[in-house]
């Protein structure tokens, strides 16, 4: 499975370039598409996922042109959108049931042994009877995966994966996906959430201004910030100092002081240990240093 996007742009109406000139090509495997708010991020899934057309450009899934065979890709897709609705009238199970019918399981038995599968997968089937409106937001979270998977896409396309998710419910997200991952199937990530990324994916793309910034593995991405990720412990004086010159990347509580994390060349006067950087640090750095956007 192969995505090629070639000189992709997309204005709005209103004049607004929400995309300019965009070039990736995706495999199979786990894609992390990362950016702030207002990157370009849900116009590209919203492109990808045929609900949106662009101005611009080429894209072909499998081969197949985007424009010229929208109906054909619509079939291997699944979509979880970050305003994922359900309808509130159905059960749980009757509500991934409706998905698989549209997603073509025409025989009963078939359906049942999907949906019971799925539910299982994502920890609702003992909830299965419960109206899809009385589920917790996590649980609808959980179920909008669900509807995404029953089809067994080729292609799938999650907007914000985690939202609403607690660490148990998080792990077992990307278990699934690491699991349906060995297959040949393309799952897009697009979130603001950098451990979703940093965790999940093998190559991800950083949008800014509707531009790629970066496309590479995130391993190429930490290798810039290396030698420049500092912790330290300093007093309530000291912190007000030190983020005022320096991106601040995290700060614990710690004995009457903080614990902080800071980026920068060196940190000339006090006791800074150099620190292996992750790739929310990397972020950041590239942020700051690279499109001089300001995070901290």
């Amino acid at each position: 499975m192969r995505i090629e996007i070639e000189s992709l742009s997309k204005v709005y109406p209103n004049g607004h370039r929400a995309l300019s000139d965009v070039n990736l090509t995706i495999e199979s495997g786990m894609f992390g598409l990362l950016g702030p708010n207002g990157a370009g991020k849900s116009s590209l899934m919203r492109i990808l996922v045929t609900l949106q057309e662009y101005t611009s450009g080429k894209i072909t899934i499998d081969g197949l042109d985007i424009n010229k065979h929208r109906k054909k890709i619509r079939t291997l897709l699944g979509y979880l959108p970050q305003d994922f609705t359900y309808f509130s009238k159905l059960k749980t199970w009757e509500f991934l049931d409706y998905a698989a019918r549209l997603s073509g399981k025409k025989r009963t038995k078939d359906r049942m042994n999907a949906v019971s599968t799925m539910l299982e997968q994502v920890g609702l089937f003992q909830v299965r009877n419960r109206m899809a409106n009385k589920l917790s937001g996590g649980m609808k979270r959980r179920l909008g995966i669900a509807q995404a998977l029953i089809a067994e896409p080729k292609m799938l396309v999650i907007d914000e994966p985690t939202t609403g998710l607690d660490p148990e419910e998080r792990i077992r997200f990307r278990n699934i996906l690491s699991d349906l991952s060995q297959k040949d199937v393309v799952i897009i990530l697009s979130t603001h959430i950098v451990g979703d990324i940093s965790s999940t994916c093998h190559n991800m793309a950083l949008l800014h201004q509707g531009t790629v910034a970066f496309d590479g593995a995130p391993e190429a991405l930490i290798k810039n910030v290396k030698g420049h990720v500092w912790q330290l412990q300093v007093n309530d004086q000291e912190f007000s100092f030190l983020k005022e010159k320096y991106p601040v990347i995290s700060t614990i509580p710690s004995q009457g002081k903080w614990e902080i994390q800071v980026l920068a060349e060196n940190v000339e006067g006090y006791h800074a240990i150099n620190i292996e950087p992750n790739l929310e640090h990397a972020y950041v750095y590239f942020m700051e240093n690279n499109l001089n956007v300001p995070l901290m």
